[in-house]
């Protein structure tokens, strides 16, 4: 059953390769298992900032694609960048990327910015040579122009989001330790909770886990539960996959979205990823009791409303709300990042 899994999905990925893109080999007759670590769930030899500012590295474009409807608020693109296998990294870590150009205050290069990997470390095409990235173009409405503002757009997301075949790509890292899945219990349950182009890393996760035949697949037998918060159904990121996973595995994935401007809450508002989350608050503390690791990637401001409705359902239990989420991080089990 993966491997069929496997075979839509690369199909899906193939989708955002154009024809003239460089060409690669495809894995998909083989195990996912030849950029393993020993044992498979060992973290202790991950990388961290192989390439460094003064030293980068140096990718180049293999496709870059509008992965949005037109009804959805911006432009989301999926970039995948050939780093020809010199550029190792694993589910959950981050990529630098220095745009080129210089800052028009005093002519220094433009500092780095961190984007989520949105790939396993195989790639989309399963050879382990290239990396992937979700990158929305900033952009600024100027209401004095009535339209865009050209001198206030986001120098690298607009850098990305233009990018050619062919191009090069500047880059860092890999960056941080903290969103990494921890694989030695198999029967781990992973709670997953994004709003926009925060989806990235889990996206690795679930093709990791459900469409790759990886040693961590092969014995996966816990329950991994991604939310998504975005504004409509135009906005949604990467869903045919994650369809395909929850029609594939309904076990051991589900997958909730939070459609602010197609949705309401309880209350009657707008369907934040926080109200979608509250929905199952009971259900959320009980996994997190029995040892769920809880993730949390894109905008900060969802956080005060997850952390609100915990602390709700310890008042409700009679417990510490601070001393249940201390415990928590001291166990690993609570996994942030957020901007």
């Amino acid at each position: 059953m993966k491997v069929v899994l496997a075979a839509t999905l690369f199909a899906s990925a193939s989708a955002f390769v154009p024809s003239n893109a460089p060409k690669f080999g495809t894995s998909l007759n083989l195990k996912q298992d030849f950029l393993e670590y020993t044992p498979y769930h060992d973290h202790s030899q991950v990388k961290v900032n192989t390439y460094k500012n003064k030293a980068p590295f140096t990718g180049k474009v293999v496709s870059t694609k509008r992965i949005v409807g037109p009804q959805a608020t911006g432009e989301t693109c999926h970039i995948i960048i050939d780093h020809n296998g010199d550029f190792p990294y694993i589910e959950g870590q981050s990529w630098g990327v220095i745009p080129p150009g210089v800052r028009e205050k005093d002519g220094k290069p433009h500092s780095v910015r961190l984007y989520s990997i949105a790939s396993s470390r195989y790639g989309d095409d399963m050879t382990g040579k290239t990396g992937s990235l979700c990158v929305r173009r900033a952009t600024y409405w100027c209401p004095e122009l009535k339209a865009d503002d050209p001198a206030k757009k986001g120098i690298c997301s607009n850098f990305l989001c233009d990018t050619q075949p062919g191009d090069e790509v500047v880059m860092t890292g890999p960056a941080g330790k903290v969103m990494l899945m921890p694989e030695e219990d198999p029967a781990t349950d992973y709670i997953m909770v994004a709003t926009g182009t925060g989806i990235a890393p889990f996206r690795g996760f679930v093709r990791r886990l459900f469409a790759e035949d990886t040693p961590a697949a092969e014995v996966y037998k816990g329950q991994a539960w991604l939310f998504l918060g975005v504004a409509n159904s135009d906005a949604l990121l990467y869903d045919d996959e994650f369809q395909l996973a929850k029609e594939q595995y309904p076990e051991n994935f589900r997958l909730d979205y939070a459609l602010s401007r197609e949705q309401e809450n309880k209350n009657g508002g707008k369907m934040y990823i926080q109200d979608k989350v509250e929905e199952y608050s009971d259900e959320i503390f009980q996994k997190l009791e029995n040892g769920a690791h809880m993730y949390f990637c894109g905008l900060k401001g969802m956080m005060p409303g997850i952390q609100d409705m915990l602390a709700g359902v310890c008042e409700a239990k009679g417990m510490d709300y601070n001393e249940f989420i201390k415990g928590l991080k001291k166990k690993g089990q609570w996994h942030v990042e957020v901007y």
